[in-house]
C-alpha cells in the first residue's frame, strides 16, 4: 500500500470508528431487509433444521465460484448463505476494485456488520440449526470474519460496524471460522487483538500468494491470540484466488488440483463441527 493509499486508509479508519453524525443510523433489521434479498441460499434436501455456513466474498464481489463452494457445504449436509456485500450498498464491480480493494472504503470491521445481520437472519429461520453456525470468508471476506470475531459486543461493535440494534451476542451459535487466503494486514483488528470467541479457525494459505501473503500471513495467523489457535492449511504452489477459474488478475492463477484439495478441506471442516 503506497503512502497516499495509506493516508486515505487512516482517514477511513477514523471515520469507521467514529461514524458520521450526518448519517442516519442503520439498524440490524434495516441491514437484513436490504442485504438478504441479494443473498444466495443453498440447502440440502429436506425440511431441516440444517447447520448453516455464511460465506463472505472477496473484495471483487460475489462471483460464480462462490456457488461451487456452497455446493461443497451442501454435500457436507450444511446450508450455505452466500452474501453479496455490494448490491445493497450500490457498489459496482469496478467501484469495488477501485475503492474496497484499495482500502479506501468498507474495511473488515465495518463489513463485520453484514455477518452479524446474516447470522441474526439465519437464527430466525425455522430450517436453521441455530446452534451450529460457521462464518467463512475469502480474502477481504476473511478480514471481515476475523474482525467480526475480534470486536467486543456493545458500543465497539455498534461503532465499528455502523449498525444499531445488535443483540447482546451477535455471534451466538457460531462454532467455526473457515478462512481462505484472508487479508490480515494493516487495519485488521484481529491481527493485534486476536479472536474473542472459540471458533476453531482454519485458514487456507497459498505458498505463492503475493496479494494477502504467504509465509508472513501464515506466521501472523498462527501467532494470533485465540481460545483455540488458528490452524493453517499450507497449499503448496497456490496463489491468491487459486480457486477462481475466471480470475483476470495477473498475480493469480487458477489451480484445479489445489481447488479440489481446498474443497475437500471445507467439507471435512464442516463435517467436524458439532
Amino acid at each position: 500500500m503506497g503512502s497516499t493509499a495509506r493516508a486515505v486508509a487512516i482517514l477511513c479508519s477514523l471515520f469507521l470508528w467514529t461514524g458520521s453524525p450526518a448519517m442516519a443510523a442503520e439498524t440490524l433489521d434495516d441491514r437484513i431487509v436490504a442485504m438478504m434479498p441479494h443473498a444466495d441460499i443453498v440447502k440440502p434436501d429436506g425440511p431441516g433444521p440444517f447447520p448453516v455456513v455464511v460465506q463472505l466474498h472477496g473484495c471483487g464481489g460475489k462471483k460464480a465460484f462462490q456457488g461451487t463452494w456452497a455446493q461443497q457445504a451442501r454435500a457436507a449436509g450444511w446450508a450455505a448463505i452466500v452474501l453479496d456485500s455490494y448490491a445493497h450498498r450500490g457498489i459496482s464491480r469496478l467501484g469495488a476494485y477501485a475503492t474496497v480493494c484499495t482500502g479506501a472504503r468498507l474495511w473488515g470491521r465495518e463489513r463485520a456488520g453484514d455477518l452479524y445481520a446474516a447470522l441474526e437472519w439465519a437464527r430466525r429461520q425455522p430450517w436453521v440449526d441455530a446452534e451450529r453456525l460457521v462464518a467463512a470468508g475469502w480474502s477481504h471476506g476473511g478480514w471481515a470474519v476475523l474482525d467480526a470475531l475480534a470486536l467486543a459486543p456493545g458500543a465497539e461493535m455498534t461503532g465499528a460496524a455502523k449498525l444499531q440494534g445488535l443483540p447482546a451476542e451477535p455471534l451466538a451459535g457460531v462454532r467455526g471460522a473457515f478462512l481462505v487466503y484472508p487479508y490480515c494486514g494493516f487495519g485488521c483488528v484481529a491481527r493485534r487483538r486476536g479472536l474473542r470467541i472459540e471458533a476453531r479457525p482454519l485458514a487456507l494459505v497459498g505458498s505463492r500468494d503475493v496479494v494477502a501473503g504467504s509465509a508472513g500471513l501464515r506466521a501472523t495467523l498462527e501467532a494470533m491470540p485465540a481460545p483455540t489457535p488458528v490452524r493453517v492449511a499450507w497449499l503448496e504452489g497456490a496463489t491468491h484466488a487459486f480457486d477462481e477459474p475466471d480470475a483476470s488478475d495477473m498475480r493469480v492463477r487458477y489451480d484445479a488440483e489445489r481447488t479440489a484439495e481446498a474443497h475437500a478441506l471445507y467439507r471435512r471442516y464442516l463435517a467436524e463441527i458439532r
